[in-house]
C-alpha cells in the first residue's frame, strides 16, 4: 500500500512514517518548515519528502492519507482530499488499526517526562531480551531512531494528550487501548485547544476508561490532579510512585539510589539522570517495566546502561570549556525542573539559559507569569522574543539584570558568547529548531 503522510516531520507522524515503512508499505510524505533530527531519520529510511502542503500532491495517487493534527482546514491539500472524496485517516486511528492491534501496549501519558519515561522503558524491556516495538517523541540514543516495529507482543509508546486530528478533537491516547499506563503528571498546557486544567483532565479520564481490568495504571501520588481523574472512576489496579504505600526513591550512605516498593527495598543503582523528575521517570518506568515482567533488579541494572534521549539534556559540544546543551523544556515547570537537574549535575558552575518561548502555550503568553520564577536558578537568562504577543521583558523584569530579551538571533548568540567563560554550562531550551542556535554558539565560541 502507498501511504502518504501530511505533517511527517512532526516527531509522531515521523514515526508513524517509520512503523508503515518497516510493515512494507510504500511511505512519501510532506510538511513545511523540516528540520532534524526527524528529518534525518526519514531521508536515511529512504522516504521521499515534498515541502509545502499543494494540493497538486494527489498526482502521486496513494492509496490513503494519513493526515497529522498540524493540519487545519484551509490546508490546500486536505481540501483537496476532501472535495475528491479520497481515503483519508488520522495518525492515531492508523497506528491503532495497523500496529497496536493485538499487543500489550505500555502507554506513557502526562504533561512533562513523557519521552524520557517512554525511552526508559523501552530500554528496560529491550536489555530485558524482549525486543518492543516504540514510538517516542524523541530519539533514545541507546537506539538511534524515534520508532521501532518489532515481533514482539510488547509496544511502548508515548501517549500524548494533544488532539487526533481536524476532525478528531479526542485526545490521541484514547485510540491506543494500553494495557500498562504510565500517568506520570497532569498540568495545565495546550493552551490552544484546551480551555483550563479541568478539560486535559476529563481527557485523561478518557484515557483511564479505554484501560482493561487485567491491566495496570502507575501514577504519581505527587500530582492532585492525577488523584481527581482516578476519583472520577477507575477499573483497573493502580500503582503509586513517589508514595510510601508504593514505589519511592531514595539514596544509600554511597550515594546511590534505592528503590522500594512499600516499604521493602528491591536493589540500588547509579541514575544517570539528574533532577528529581528524572527520578521520578525512573521509578515510573520500572513499576511498568514489572507489569511486563521484568523484575526491579534487572530493571535497575538497564537503567545504569542507559544514555539518555536526543534533545533531552544532549550536549551538543564543548568548546573552550564552554559546554552547550540542548534540551527541549518549553512549560515553566519543565524549564524549573531542567535547570535544577543540571544544577545538581554542576554544582557552583555558572549555568546560561537561553530559552525560545515557542509553544502555543507560550506564545499566547498563558503561562507567561509563571516564566521568571522558573529561571531563578540561572545564572544568566537570554530569551528570545521574537513573534511573542506579550513583553518578554516586563516579564523576566523580576530576574533584575541578569536577564536579556533579544529579537535578533544573531544579537543574543553574541551577547551569550560574550559573557560565556570556561567552566560556563549553556542550556538552550525550546521545543522547535531555535534557528540553528546550537551550532551558531559552538561556532562562535571557537
Amino acid at each position: 500500500m502507498h501511504i502518504h503522510i501530511l505533517g511527517i516531520c512532526g516527531t509522531f507522524m515521523g514515526g508513524i512514517a517509520l512503523l508503515a515503512r518497516a510493515a512494507g508499505h510504500r511511505v512519501t510524505g510532506c510538511d513545511a518548515n523540516v528540520y532534524p533530527p526527524m528529518s534525518t531519520q526519514l531521508e536515511a529510511a529512504g522516504i521521499r519528502l515534498t515541502e509545502g502542503y499543494d494540493a497538486g500532491q494527489t498526482a502521486l495517487e496513494p492509496d490513503l492519507y494519513v493526515v497529522g493534527n498540524a493540519i487545519t482546514r484551509g490546508n490546500p491539500l486536505l481540501e483537496e482530499i476532501l472535495d475528491r472524496g479520497l481515503p483519508f485517516t488520522s495518525g492515531p486511528q492508523w497506528l491503532a488499526a495497523n500496529v497496536l492491534q493485538g499487543k500489550w501496549v505500555l502507554a506513557v501519558a502526562g504533561t512533562h517526562g513523557k519521552t524520557t519515561t517512554s525511552a526508559l522503558l523501552a530500554w528496560i524491556l529491550e536489555d530485558a531480551g524482549l525486543q518492543p516495538g516504540f514510538l517516542i517523541g524523541g530519539v533514545p540514543e541507546n537506539f538511534g531512531q524515534s520508532a521501532r516495529l518489532t515481533d514482539s507482543p510488547f509496544f511502548v509508546i508515548e501517549a500524548d494528550e494533544y488532539d487526533t486530528a481536524f476532525c478528531d478533537k479526542r485526545s490521541k491516547f484514547v485510540h491506543y487501548r494500553a494495557r500498562t499506563a504510565v500517568l506520570n503528571n497532569l498540568e495545565f498546557d495546550h493552551a490552544d485547544i484546551f480551555s483550563d486544567l479541568a478539560a486535559i483532565e476529563t481527557q485523561f479520564h478518557h484515557f483511564v476508561r479505554t484501560l482493561p481490568r487485567s491491566g495496570l495504571i502507575v501514577a504519581n501520588a505527587a500530582e492532585d490532579s492525577l488523584k481527581r481523574v482516578l476519583q472520577r472512576g477507575c477499573w483497573t489496579p493502580v500503582e503509586w510512585f513517589n508514595d510510601a504505600a508504593g514505589w519511592t526513591l531514595g539514596e544509600d550512605a554511597g550515594g546511590r539510589f534505592v528503590v522500594r516498593l512499600r516499604g521493602e527495598a528491591l536493589g540500588s543503582a547509579d541514575l544517570p539522570l539528574a533532577g528529581r523528575h528524572n527520578h521520578g521517570n525512573a521509578l515510573a518506568a520500572l513499576a511498568a517495566a514489572r507489569h511486563a515482567g521484568v523484575m526491579p533488579a534487572a530493571a535497575l541494572a538497564a537503567l545504569e546502561r542507559f544514555r539518555g534521549v536526543k534533545r533531552r539534556m544532549e550536549v551538543r559540544g564543548v568548546v573552550k570549556g564552554v559546554t552547550v546543551y540542548d534540551d527541549f523544556a518549553h512549560h515553566p515547570t519543565a524549564i524549573e525542573l531542567t535547570i535544577a537537574g543540571l544544577r545538581q549535575r554542576v554544582g557552583a558552575a555558572r549555568i546560561l539559559a537561553v530559552l525560545e518561548p515557542r509553544s502555543n502555550t507560550m506564545k499566547l503568553g498563558v503561562m507567561k507569569d509563571r516564566l521568571a520564577s522558573s529561571l531563578v536558578g540561572a545564572d544568566r537568562v537570554f530569551c528570545y522574543g521574537a513573534n511573542l504577543g506579550w513583553d518578554a521583558a516586563g516579564v523576566l523584569a523580576p530576574l533584575g539584570d541578569k536577564a536579556a530579551v533579544f529579537d535578533d538571533l544573531e544579537r543574543l548568540v553574541g551577547a551569550v558568547v560574550a559573557v560565556a567563560r570556561p567552566g560556563d554550562h549553556v542550556l538552550v531550551m525550546s521545543n522547535g529548531s531555535f534557528g540553528g542556535v546550537h551550532v551558531k554558539l559552538l561556532q562562535a565560541l571557537a
